[in-house]
């Protein structure tokens, strides 16, 4: 940590905390990938997948890291995971009042205040504390297939399989649950899945988090980390996002690719040449509003959300 010293002690506290939440995802991934390896994966049917956008060679010192919100799937994961645990009855309407608040300080401040932000994670994990993992897993199972199955985009699977088909391994980069990622890696069909780490212990949640949610940075960390784990080499490595927030992802491989991107990402990927693709048609198709500040907060945010679109609707 000597050559953090140059930071201020907050930057240096959440740099260590980016590091921490890399270096646990990257663990928790690879231990997870090799339980999928003993899985028999379901053949694709044809006609499934499009054909990939871009050429990929076989490199056994090369993977490909895909960020999974409207990059693989369209909307958020963590707002639809959200949504399940609330139908199971996870956390009752009181607390939606309480997590509207929550999410509605990070829109109007427009700042990541770490108070708020503690708070946004607190309230989040609380939902979790004392289930087992084993527990979460097996509902992840069923919110798959209830909302997300349908909200893969072909491109980016194809992508995807096409990286599988060269002999390299995939992995999911997301701020949402490792557990609920991992559930989505291994319908795909790919490798494993870097997400968020919650502390466990004898396969029960405690309520903590491993460092901090995997966004920008830590996503990095992590990247970084299973790379020197499973000896790849970076720049032959290639990154896929729809987020500015993944910049830091993207620039650390050799072939980084913006997908769906945002506006931001758009203008710094043809600054930088970086190959884009776009898989939404006419406009561009909305977001779940979803502050990256909050963290895992957001699975509560976003179901208070989701919730309130439900009664509308009614």
């Amino acid at each position: 940590m000597a050559a953090l010293g140059w930071l201020t002690p907050r930057r240096r506290s959440a740099t260590a905390r980016s590091v921490l939440a890399g270096e646990a995802s990257a663990e928790a991934a690879r231990k997870t990938s090799q339980e999928l390896e003993e899985l028999t994966h379901a053949p694709v049917p044809p006609g499934t997948v499009e054909e990939p956008a871009f050429p990929v060679l076989g490199d056994d010192k090369a993977a490909a890291f895909f960020d999974l919100d409207n990059t693989v799937m369209q909307g958020a994961a963590i707002f639809h995971f959200g949504r399940g645990l609330y139908k199971r009855k996870f956390f009752e309407t009181r607390d939606l009042y309480r997590f509207a608040w929550q999410q509605a300080w990070f829109r109007l401040a427009g700042i990541e205040d770490p108070e708020h932000m503690q708070d946004a994670r607190d309230s989040a994990l609380s939902i979790v504390k004392g289930h087992r993992v084993s527990e979460l897993m097996s509902i992840g199972e069923e919110i798959y297939d209830e909302y997300m199955a349908e909200r893969i985009w072909p491109g980016t699977r194809a992508l995807a399989q096409a990286h599988l088909d060269a002999g390299q391994k995939v992995w999911l980069v997301t701020a949402a649950p490792v557990e609920i990622a991992t559930v989505i890696a291994r319908r795909l069909g790919l490798t494993g899945a870097l997400g968020t780490v919650a502390e466990s212990v004898d396969g029960v949640y405690t309520g903590k988090l491993v460092g901090e949610p995997l966004h920008g940075p830590a996503k990095a960390e992590a990247v970084r980390a299973l790379a020197a784990a499973e000896g790849l080499i970076l720049r032959r490595c290639a990154a896929y996002s729809d987020s500015h927030n993944d910049i830091p992802m993207l620039s650390l491989v050799g072939h980084p690719y913006a997908i769906n991107p945002d506006t931001k990402l758009r203008k710094h990927a043809r600054q930088l040449d970086w190959r884009l693709r776009d898989y939404r048609t006419g406009r561009k198709a909305a977001k779940v509003g979803i502050p990256a500040a909050a963290g895992v907060g957001a699975v509560a945010g976003g179901t208070a959300a989701a919730i309130a679109l439900h009664r509308r609707r009614r």
